[in-house]
């Protein structure tokens, strides 16, 4: 037992100096993550906050067709920044082109419809799949249905008739989401994935090199000839590879925590408490171990580095499933969901952004399936090192 201990700290010892030596791999491994995320969440907050600003506060310049059969309309949108202009000749050739946004048509029998006491239709033209014409679109419908409400009521009180008689019903809303749960609505749109994907491919730099890289160089050879167990040596490059997905993932924690702490607007009400943080780094150690175990097998399964590193492409995909599928088809979090791999993880990040506390058995299940699925790669991956055509390049 202590002799394979003695053999898994040496070839851990053996891939950490070899990496050490290349500072540029060290550099993208530890790194490139840290400083890349959290300039992603402060830009994407800047942009998104610059964006609304501006077209809140900005005067919209919107084509009306028919201005001249409703002008009071048209004067009731100059308050509210919003200013009719000429319509183009072809208005839906315009909107496909995305030089218009937004567009109202109002027809000739407006003002008929208006002095009957009847609904008078106004037409909101808007292409709803461009997200850029969302904000204006939803503008202008706002100021006409303000626009209508307001004109109902005058015509009720102008016979003498109260007007909150015709709405006998009044909606409230009561949000049951905690205070930390509404400051973790850009967390969880964002973090989840990334943080995951960090984790699972966060040693893949090195186990790749520690085995596809080793093989094609002919240096893996005299390793599998050393009287060292297969297992150990397996062990020693998992955990070598580990180490350092490790750091990356505890520097981007902390680089997030740094971000929220000097951003501003919703990066400053992130919740990344200590406690968070801690929590994070308990459902995302699993993760790592789980990535760094499966791209050993697939490394060691692989003919050259080209071929491991191609299996990167699809590994980075495997993250978004849970993403995807709670999006088309959320669902309510049930037990056994914290034995599915990427969808357990997405789940606990989202319940620690929330603040949520998290069940003692839903731990239990959780980091027993991890465990279990850990045992099983590690496991496809020593029987892959006991092949004696590993050591033999292509």
């Amino acid at each position: 037992m202590t002799a394979s201990l003695q053999w898994v700290w040496s070839v851990m010892r053996k891939e950490l100096l070899d990496i050490g030596r290349d500072r540029r791999t060290l550099f993208m491994a530890l790194l490139l993550g840290p400083l890349m995320y959290p300039v992603l969440m402060v830009g994407m907050n800047t942009m998104m906050e610059k964006r609304a600003k501006t077209e809140q506060d900005r005067v919209l310049e919107v084509p009306v067709i028919g201005a001249a059969h409703a002008p009071n309309l048209v004067a009731h949108l100059a308050t509210q920044g919003i200013v009719a202009v000429d319509a183009p000749d072809d208005l839906d050739a315009a909107i496909a082109r995305q030089d218009v946004d937004v567009a109202i048509e109002i027809p000739s029998s407006f003002a008929d419809d208006w002095r009957a006491g009847r609904p008078a239709t106004v037409e909101v033209i808007s292409d709803s799949t461009q997200r850029n014409a969302q904000t204006p679109a939803m503008r202008v419908r706002t100021a006409i249905l303000g626009y209508g409400q307001q004109v109902g009521a005058l015509r009720l009180l102008a016979r003498g008739i109260d007007p909150a008689l015709v709405q006998p019903v009044a909606v409230g809303t009561r949000d049951m989401a905690s205070e930390e749960a509404k400051r973790g609505i850009l967390l969880a749109a964002l973090l989840p994935y990334l943080l995951i994907l960090s984790s699972f491919i966060g040693g893949s730099y090195l186990i790749i090199d520690a085995t596809a890289g080793e093989r094609e160089r002919q240096s893996l050879e005299p390793l599998l000839a050393t009287p060292a167990a297969r297992g150990a040596i397996v062990s020693g490059k998992m955990l070598a590879a580990c180490t350092i997905g490790l750091l990356s993932l505890l520097l981007t924690l902390l680089a997030f925590k740094l971000s929220a702490q000097v951003g501003t607007g919703m990066t400053r009400m992130l919740d990344v408490r200590l406690a968070a943080i801690g929590k994070m780094l308990l459902v995302l150690l699993p993760m790592l171990f789980i990535g760094t175990s499966l791209l050993t097998f697939l490394a060691a399964a692989a003919k050259s580095m080209k071929e491991a590193q191609s299996h990167i492409v699809w590994l980075m995909l495997l993250p978004m499933i849970p993403t995807f599928v709670l999006i088309v088809n959320p669902i309510k979090t049930e037990l056994w969901q914290f034995a599915v791999p990427f969808l357990a993880q997405n789940q606990l990040l989202l319940k620690i952004i929330r603040a949520e506390p998290i069940a003692p058995q839903v731990w239990a299940v959780y980091l027993l399936a991890s465990l279990a699925l850990v045992a099983v790669f590690w496991g496809l991956a020593v029987w892959r090192y006991r092949q004696e055509r590993l050591a033999i390049s292509g």
